[in-house]
């Protein structure tokens, strides 16, 4: 396995490896688990390991940056993320029905 590990989420935290080769694992349960090659071993937040076939796992997962990648600048912010129009609070006398 010469992959870095990384950190993914959906709702949970997750960290996984990409397999450079098969793996086959029995889990802490009697379970075995097998991969291939482009598959991924996922250690859960509660201590548990699986294996995750690749188009499941990259359809699902979101690879987090490090903690020490720059947060982009506002500059950078692409224009469409960027209102076109100032923002207006709406006052306690204005009405829906007009």
């Amino acid at each position: 396995m010469a992959s870095e590990w990384t950190t993914y989420r959906t709702r949970f935290l997750i960290t996984a490896k990409q397999l450079d080769a098969p793996l086959t694992f029995v889990d802490a349960i009697g379970r075995e688990h097998c991969g291939q090659k482009g598959d991924y071993l996922v250690y859960s937040s509660d201590g548990t390991r699986r294996i995750a076939p690749r188009e499941i796992f990259e359809d699902i997962y979101v690879p987090m940056g490090r903690a020490s990648d720059p947060w982009p600048s506002l500059s950078s912010t692409p224009s469409y993320a960027t209102p076109q129009s100032p923002i207006r609070r709406r006052s306690s006398g204005d009405s829906f029905i007009s």
